[in-house]
């Protein structure tokens, strides 16, 4: 072989291993960038919004959003219901009212179902489709 041939033969090898390089530590990014996620969703579970902790004072019944920036929000701090307006730029209290008793805050006859989403999905599958106990002859 000629000078030429093999020193483009050569060229040809160095460009084809630089290039699985370049896609090997692209793959490695992407695995770090995956990794991460599934670490931030774990500690976003583990630690997350509506974890009620040991000497806590202080949780989050419920927000409702009313605007882009401005929310309602309602906080209970020891026994007390606080209804409170939240804009960008501040906070105000709206309300203020005794918390009522924990089974009053499920409704009368309301059954919380277990297991959370399959739970419900379960209790919801036993009970009868609309139209089928009045025998409607409409629905198959």
């Amino acid at each position: 072989m000629s000078t030429a041939a093999t020193t483009a033969l050569e060229k040809g090898g160095a460009d084809s291993l630089l290039g699985l390089a370049a896609l090997g530590k692209t793959a490695l990014a992407l695995a770090l960038v995956v990794g991460l996620i599934f670490l931030c969703s774990w500690l976003l579970r583990r630690f997350g919004p509506g974890r009620h902790w040991p000497g806590q004072h202080l949780r989050v019944i419920g927000s409702s959003l009313l605007g882009s920036r401005e929310r309602v929000v309602i906080v209970e701090v020891q026994g007390t219901w606080l209804v409170l307006g939240v804009t960008a730029q501040q906070i105000s209290k709206l309300h203020e009212l005794p918390a009522p008793p924990t089974e009053a805050r499920l409704g009368e006859g309301a059954v919380r179902p277990s297991g959370g989403f399959a739970g419900a999905l379960s209790e919801r599958l036993k009970q009868p489709l609309p139209g089928r106990e009045t025998g409607n002859p409409e629905r198959p």
